[in-house]
């Protein structure tokens, strides 16, 4: 079942993706060689209790159990799902970060992937690739449209810059659960699908390799690697569909402030 929203639910959760983009912008002050990808989920877990609010991933139930932590950190080519670990980040890894934040009955959804310093210059082309997808994906994120046209527009890109979309991970509904439908896959036929109505929200999340799309789960029931181990990028928004654009509900301009000034990220 699709659960649409009102206007006011709508501002809860756009309210919740300011939090959430703080969040993210709290943890990418910091992200540089050697901090552990631990020591950046410590960040997060504590500036979303500060704001009186719960991070939606730590213990969400999944196929591997209970999710431990409150960021998904997913290291190169760790497509989605990564333990904070005591990883330490090094020059030249791209770190994805995803996060969700529940406050007044509702959840916020995004995720941002960072260049750390000496990034190689084809896979700085994959995360611009990837950011830019998003966008291209929510320009069909409007009332008439239907699915195919968002997950369409992702994998047109993307397959004609030569990257490929992982087929098995998707974008979803968002409210007061954190995973909701419809589904909304990052491939797809333009004109096939769910039709998108007025309050509906979703998140749509590329998620693009930059070898061939083939994927394998970790033996901890949720990491997912690429199969050939290339890098693998990851961003994602909580969208509202209305009727004559789209109503992005989270924000990357709390991140893209700390990247103007950042000594160790790469501002694609």
């Amino acid at each position: 079942m699709i659960y649409l929203k009102t206007e006011q639910e709508l501002e809860v959760i756009r309210t919740n993706g300011v939090i959430l983009g703080k969040t993210h912008a709290e943890v990418a002050k910091v992200i540089k060689p050697g901090v552990t990808t631990k020591a950046l989920d410590k960040i997060a877990f504590e500036y979303i209790k500060d704001n009186e609010a719960i991070p939606s991933f730590l213990n969400y139930q999944g196929s591997g159990g209970k999710f431990p932590a409150s960021l998904c950190i997913s290291v190169n080519d760790v497509v989605v799902h990564g333990f904070p670990s005591n990883y330490e980040i090094k020059d030249s890894d791209i770190i994805s970060i995803d996060c969700g934040v529940f406050k007044n009955g509702f959840h916020a959804d995004s995720a941002y992937t960072y260049g750390v310093g000496g990034v190689a210059s084809e896979t700085q082309r994959l995360l611009r690739t990837t950011k830019e997808s998003l966008y291209l994906a929510i320009e069909q994120a409007v009332v008439g449209k239907r699915v195919g046209d968002i997950g369409f527009a992702v994998q047109n890109y993307c397959e004609k810059l030569g990257f490929t979309i992982v087929r098995e991970l998707v974008g979803h509904g968002v409210g007061k659960s954190l995973h909701e439908s419809p589904e909304v896959a990052n491939y797809g036929k333009r004109g096939d699908g769910p039709k998108l109505r007025a309050g509906m929200v979703i998140a749509i999340e590329p998620m693009v390799n930059q070898g061939k799309k083939a994927i394998h789960q970790e033996r901890d029931g949720w990491t997912i690697r690429t199969q050939d181990r290339k890098p693998s990028a990851h961003y994602e928004h909580t969208v509202a569909i209305k009727n004559n654009k789209p109503d992005i509900l989270t924000t990357f301009e709390f991140i893209e402030e700390v990247l103007k000034t950042s000594e160790y990220i790469v501002n694609i």
